[in-house]
């Protein structure tokens, strides 16, 4: 027995000792290959998953690495067969590869016989094979690269692409480096994209993941098509991009509600993509519209299923997925390893936070206590209809009329969920309230407004959640949210984590009812949180209406 931070159990868990002093290198130590599920104060529980060994797998790790790093952190003798099933899990990806060969096209290839056996016995393989080249291999239909991919990962065998991708139509794009240079970090995971060929780079928000994409662009070369959350976002990328390469405005088209421009870097909203009329998905013509060479999805996590859908069709093209969390809260992280491609890079928020990249974060959960006759409307109310009570107590008001007074003039944003208690509280605090029914114009006049430090206060819905630059704003109060999203929690965060001028740190609060589901999903929230280092500190309602 050794005094490690970690309880390894034979069942897959890991029980991190959070205020050993070797916490903090454990958790980036195995971050790679497990998965936080619960984060209380003192244990937080991580699971080995087999996801997570492919795609430690697929980043460089192997199993010796892996079962090194549970020796060396756990206090107590790590259970053989667990070792045992790592190593084994870990090598079954590979033991499939898709190749290039060089008369037959794209092809099936295997290491070990059998395995290539049992799955071209599946009946939903079968129909993506033709003829049997040798022994070891078998030629794979072109259009059904990527649905066998999600096949193959379902069955536990992941195949390994090696098939190599089209360079598309030639564009050039360069980095111009005006008075500012790559961060190291930003470098690491352009490279270790473009060197995989396609794969999901994941950074904190503030971090510089329109950057990273950039560097790739410039590594490609060809025409670009990039996938955005909203109209916003996908004019921020048109600025940095503008600003940070050789790109003129006329080379960048907007392809959103608004507009329909397809140029050789084409910004694409999701909405857009994925409207219907009569049945049919009329806009995904886009993926063919150009010879592309890249295409970038920037918030991945966030994916609709009609882009993967679409994306299972274009696997000879190099595709970079960007996102701060790949927590996906429908379970399809397996569709993003198999169609976007494996995880290339993944930094530790705390990492760059000290390397002075992002400000310093603290977490305050503030509790409010129901009234009465709350509590007991929100006891005979419908399960459907407790959360919107609880988040919507009148009972939070006054913590925020509180912190806004507190911070006012250093940039806050109070966000929340339901519009009529954002419209409540931004009558409340006289200020403007961002919601989906804004105008883009009004938004981008009121961030803009933000930033110039004209408006100091904004209250915002779930719209600001995503790709929104306001490296001003220091502080954060959330209201409600999306029941017990974890990558919103992730990205809400992150809309305060921008360096700042004055090198002060961000304060996060959440305003939580206790003793109501409120609080159950706030704890599922703060889960992603955890597991980058993140502490949420307690305080009562009572304490911070006293100034304390």
């Amino acid at each position: 027995m050794t005094d490690g931070p970690l309880i390894v159990q034979s069942d897959r868990t890991l029980l991190l000792e959070v205020d050993h002093p070797d916490s903090a290198a454990c958790r980036r130590a195995i971050a790679p290959f497990a998965e936080l599920e619960r984060a209380p104060e003192h244990v937080h529980t991580y699971r080995v998953t087999p996801l997570a060994l492919w795609n430690a797998r697929a980043a460089g790790h192997d199993a010796e690495q892996v079962v090194d790093t549970l020796l060396l952190y756990s206090r107590y003798a790590v259970p053989h067969a667990l070792l045992v099933d790592v190593a084994e899990t870990m090598a079954r990806y590979g033991r499939l590869r898709l190749e290039k060969h060089p008369t037959h096209g794209l092809v099936l290839v295997t290491t070990d016989r059998p395995v290539l056996e049992e799955v071209l016995r599946t009946r939903r393989v079968l129909p993506m094979v033709g003829a049997r080249v040798d022994p070891d291999t078998v030629v794979v239909h072109p259009s059904e690269r990527g649905h066998l991919k999600q096949i193959l990962l379902k069955l536990g065998w992941p195949a390994e692409d090696m098939a190599g991708y089209v360079n598309g139509e030639a564009h050039p794009i360069a980095l111009v480096q005006d008075g500012w240079e790559l961060r190291p970090y930003q470098q690491e995971a352009a490279d270790n994209f473009f060197d995989g060929g396609s794969g999901v780079v994941v950074l904190p928000c503030g971090a510089g993941k329109t950057i990273v994409g950039a560097a790739a662009m410039a590594r490609a070369g060809a025409t670009t098509l990039i996938l955005v959350t909203n109209t916003v976002a996908a004019r921020q990328w048109k600025d940095e991009l503008i600003k940070r390469t050789s790109l003129a405005e006329d080379e960048i088209g907007e392809y959103s509600g608004q507009r329909k421009e397809i140029r050789p870097v084409t910004i694409a909203t999701y909405q857009v993509m994925t409207t219907r009329r009569k049945g049919v998905y009329s806009h995904l013509e886009l993926f063919d519209a150009r010879d592309w060479g890249l295409i970038i999805y920037d918030e991945v996590h966030l994916l609709p299923a009609p882009i993967f859908r679409f994306t299972a069709d274009i696997q000879a093209r190099r595709r970079l997925g960007l996102t701060a969390t790949l927590v996906r809260e429908d379970g399809r992280e397996g569709d993003v390893f198999s169609l976007i491609g494996p995880k290339r890079y993944d930094a530790p928020w705390r990492e760059i936070e000290a390397q002075g990249y992002i400000a310093p974060a603290d977490c305050v959960e503030v509790r409010v206590t129901l009234t009465e006759s709350e509590r007991l409307a929100y006891a005979l109310a419908e399960p459907e209809v407790r959360y919107r009570l609880a988040a919507s107590t009148p009972a939070k008001m006054r913590v925020v009329d509180e912190l806004v007074r507190r911070h006012r003039g250093t940039g806050v944003l109070v966000i929340g969920q339901y519009i009529d208690q954002l419209d409540e509280l931004g009558a409340r605090l006289d200020v403007p309230v961002i919601k989906g029914d804004t105008r883009v114009s009004e938004r981008q006049r009121l961030y803009e407004a933000f930033r110039a430090g004209e408006v100091d206060v904004l209250v915002v819905s779930k719209v600001a959640n995503f790709s929104i630059d306001l490296p001003e704003a220091s502080v954060a109060i959330q209201v409600s949210g999306s029941f017990g999203s974890r990558q919103e929690e992730a990205q809400r965060l992150g809309r305060v984590l921008r360096p700042k001028a004055d090198g002060h740190g961000a304060r996060f609060y959440t305003v939580v009812a206790r003793d109501t589901v409120d609080a159950e999903f706030a704890a599922h929230r703060q889960r992603f949180l955890a597991e980058q280092g993140y502490a949420y500190t307690i305080v009562d309602a009572a304490d911070v209406l006293a100034g304390e």
